[in-house]
């Protein structure tokens, strides 16, 4: 067993970013993914999370899973590039005035594209056409290197950082 200290932000947007990001490229999609099934969320999950020790879902059991990723609350956008899926983003809108990004990334071989850059805010851009109070998420030190400041430069603001031991 291994263990990891790691830091832990959680970052905030109070109102809607005024960014605009270009797509980098063409043959983007977003596909919003209503009631994914279990299998294909784990291959997103698994897929994006892989190399950053993406843990939470993967020891939920499926039906678990499926309450969660299938429940009316919550969304999953699929990023696909010429058709072949790129990335998500899940979004809990379970909490009545904030809507919490919980999951989101790209898969390796689509990173440093400028990719996550389009797709964040066209991400931000569909959650304020929902009027939340509050947009919110948390990233940690296991992330992306470029994770936390592609969030501030997207608008997001630190609130509260914590010091945590993962065990893998």
């Amino acid at each position: 067993m291994e263990i990891i200290d790691v830091t832990v932000y959680y970052l905030e947007m109070l109102a809607t970013s005024t960014n605009v990001v270009p797509a980098p490229r063409d043959g983007l999609t977003v596909i919003h993914a209503k009631k994914p099934t279990v299998p294909y969320y784990r291959f997103l999950y698994n897929s994006v999370g892989e190399d950053y020790r993406w843990l939470n879902r993967r020891k939920l059991s499926d039906s678990e899973l499926g309450d969660i990723v299938q429940h009316p609350q919550t969304k999953v956008y699929v990023l696909h590039v010429d058709g072949t899926p790129a990335g998500y983003a899940e979004i809990d809108r379970r909490q009545e005035n904030e809507i919490e990004l919980v999951q989101f990334g790209l898969m390796p071989e689509f990173i440093g594209q400028g990719l996550g850059k389009w797709f964040l805010q066209w991400v931000i851009d569909q959650v304020w056409g929902e009027t939340p109070k509050r947009f919110w998420l948390h990233t940690c030190t296991l992330d992306h290197p470029i994770a936390l400041s592609t969030y501030q430069k997207a608008g997001f603001v630190i609130y509260q950082e914590e010091q945590i031991r993962r065990e893998f």
